[in-house]
């Protein structure tokens, strides 16, 4: 084992030893033991991952351009790619790769068998996850290639955008007959990375690697994450868009997915826009849409093509309304957990229904409808409460992309007739689940949940740690342990410290009068300006403050406890109505109990535990990235936890509960 490890680390100063890329696959190369010999002579041999079995039917079956000639080792640089859904690439070597974690579980989908126990042969194994995984060696029978995309930008056709970070490695086909395609995201640049160098860094990078995971154990349909590799080549990031731009450490996550095909990938054909001008580079190319169109439905909706064989224009409809009931399933799935996408844009929605592309996500903290996790986005089109309309919003692109396969005012009655009813029959069923009612479905519960959160945001209640709390609900007439439980559930509420950073004001006062002034004078001035909405937030932030000034803590806890008691008492009856549709009471509650601890999570990704573990990883401690990523695999319930003492189990290396509400240093922590 340690000549293992000492010839894979041979391997891995080799690869550093290299000053430039190595040599392109030829074209098209198939997937064959020619081409696996072919790229043994230029590459590494692995070891730990000899046994994966490339067989790349997406290059085969799309059209694929090969870049034009230029210097040997030259980077893809920027150009419109018209008539291709991809175009070949090469991942630029990074200096002195470093495994920051793998996640097993991820990496069980391809066949890969567990860590062994020997150490030695543990460092050989990540040595080899560095080496092939950073993209500095290709494992045989990987065609590297950038995907070509198009996207609605915050309500905007952008043209054309593809993947300027990330690269498709391939699709290895298991022992168990699946498919999973491989990417490097952060492996350098392609045609589509614009002005941009095509790479990631660690920051990012984490934050995309534990939340892939985290939201797979969540039960949230996904992209995976399988390993994340840091390196000692940096690049320059001006992490706050203020003109103060820092060196960072190049960083690659190997993502893994059935596809990474998206809406934006049918918006390639798109003509000119009205708004923007812009159109797609394979604009005209009807064919190109068809054998796309084709591809997607046999590979990854095979049960509609088989129904359908013989009918092109029903099997195509009956794709659209299965994208759009999955796409409907997933958003109600994220906000039953809290989560926030951030960057909803149609490149970022994927046409198998997945969560895809983690950027400036977030998960709720205080309960807050209007809460943006994406500093940047100043209009607040993507708010948590906004996400459901958005999805809706984007099937609407995707249908119109489609067209002339699925003529346009049958893909928007598809979209009329599923969406709202997919939506709310998932969110209501997976809330009921939530609050433990087991037995019965009644008329009134969406009033109960939507009163429910009302309560949750007028008393700032952390989100994930209520609907925790609540599986421990003293339940009967007289429950016994009822202040107990309403002192834990209102300790979850805001503290008046909190509440004041929340609302403090954003603008500066002298700005907040002028726009005022403006609004008088020449409120046509003022409309065409955009910022109505922006002022009329700031004007609610200076009278909440001016209400907080004013009251105490021990007012405020008081207010929260009588919006509690109502809700609670109204909880406690709908509970007594669940209960008599089972007649063994000690049954009814032991399901109550197992239902909701299967449904509302203990351990979310929070972004102050993402920032600890950035922390201490930048200065070159992958400690807490790795509990963090173990702790996120559990993140339900488990035997033997007390319910009702969040925190008292978990910490990080700061000995803050990771199941805790946040410090407050969280609050000012910005991601864009």
């Amino acid at each position: 084992m340690a000549a293992l490890g000492a010839a894979l680390r041979a391997s891995l100063a080799a690869a550093r030893a290299r000053s430039a890329p190595l040599g392109h696959r030829p074209p098209h190369a198939p997937c064959s033991a020619s081409a696996a010999a072919r790229g043994a002579a230029m590459e590494p041999a692995p070891r730990w991952l000899a046994g994966l079995r490339f067989d790349n039917r997406a290059l085969r079956a799309l059209p694929v351009e090969t870049p034009p000639a230029g210097p040997e080792g030259a980077p893809s640089s920027p150009r419109p790619v018209p008539g291709a859904c991809f175009s070949r690439v090469r991942p630029a070597p990074l200096r002195q790769p470093r495994l920051v974690a793998l996640s097993e579980p991820a990496l069980a989908l391809l066949g890969l068998g567990a860590p062994p126990a020997d150490a030695a042969a543990r460092e050989a194994r990540e040595a080899e996850a560095a080496l092939f995984f950073s993209g500095n060696a290709l494992l045989p029978g990987a065609e590297p290639a950038a995907h070509c995309y198009c996207g609605h930008q915050f309500g905007q056709f952008a043209g054309q955008l593809g993947d300027g970070a990330a690269m498709y490695l391939g699709e290895v086909c298991t022992a168990a007959g699946e498919r999973w395609e491989l990417q490097l995201k952060g492996a350098g640049p392609t045609p589509f990375s614009r002005q941009a160098d095509g790479r990631k860094v660690l920051r990012s990078s984490i934050r995309e690697f534990l939340c892939s995971e985290a939201m797979f154990h969540l039960g949230i349909p996904t992209t995976r994450a399988g390993a994340c590799v840091t390196s000692q080549s940096v690049v320059a990031r001006d992490v706050f868009y203020d003109g103060n731009p820092k060196y960072e450490k190049c960083t690659v996550v190997l993502r893994i997915a059935s596809t990474f095909l998206r809406f934006g990938s049918f918006e390639i054909f798109k003509s000119a826009d009205e708004h923007t001008g812009r159109e797609g580079p394979s604009v005209g190319r009807n064919d190109i849409r068809a054998q796309m169109l084709d591809y997607v439905i046999s590979s990854f909706y095979p049960e509609i093509q088989a129904a359908h064989a013989e009918d092109r224009a029903q099997r195509n409809a009956a794709f659209f309304r299965e994208v759009t009931r999955r796409t409907a399933r997933m958003v109600a799935e994220w906000q039953c957990v809290g989560f926030c996408h951030g960057v909803l844009n149609t490149d970022n929605m994927s046409i198998v229904g997945l969560t895809i592309d983690y950027g400036p996500f977030g998960f709720l903290d205080r309960y807050d409808p209007n809460h943006v996790c994406n500093a940047s986005d100043n209009t607040g089109r993507y708010a948590y409460s906004k996400q459901p309309e958005v999805c809706k919003w984007n099937l609407q692109k995707l249908a119109e992309a489609l067209e002339p396969e699925l003529p346009r005012e049958q893909g928007e009655a598809i979209l009329a007739e599923e969406f709202d009813t997919e939506f709310r029959c998932h969110y209501l069923q997976k809330m009921r689940r939530k609050l433990g009612l087991v037995c019965t479905e009644l008329p009134d519960d969406e009033a109960l949940v939507a009163r429910l959160l009302e309560t949750m945001h007028l008393t700032g209640a952390d989100f994930t740690n209520t609907f925790y709390l609540l599986s421990s609900f003293p339940v009967g007439p007289e429950p016994l342990g009822l202040p107990a439980f309403l002192a834990a559930l209102t300790a979850q509420c805001a503290s008046l410290e909190e509440l004041k950073l929340a609302f403090r004001p954003q603008m500066d006062p002298r700005q907040l009068s002028m726009m005022l002034v403006l609004a008088q004078s020449n409120p046509q001035l003022f409309a065409l300006m955009g910022t109505r909405a922006s002022v009329t937030e700031e004007l609610e932030r200076v009278e909440q403050q001016s209400r907080l000034q004013q009251l105490s803590p021990a007012q405020l806890l008081s207010k929260n406890r009588a919006h509690w008691t109502d809700w609670l008492q109204e909880y406690g009856a709908r509970l007594e109505k669940d209960r008599e549709g089972m007649g063994d009471q000690d049954a009814w509650q032991a399901e109550r109990t197992r239902i909701m601890h299967a449904n509302n999570p203990k351990y979310v990704l929070r972004n102050y535990i993402a920032q600890n573990a950035i922390e201490a990883a930048e200065n070159g401690d992958f400690s807490e990235v790795r509990r963090v990523l173990k702790l996120l695999e559990t993140p339900y319930h488990r035997d033997g936890e007390p319910t009702e003492a969040l925190g008292a189990t978990g910490a990080d290396s700061g000995g803050n509960s990771y199941s805790s509400k946040p410090p407050l240093w969280a609050a000012e922590l910005c991601v864009t």
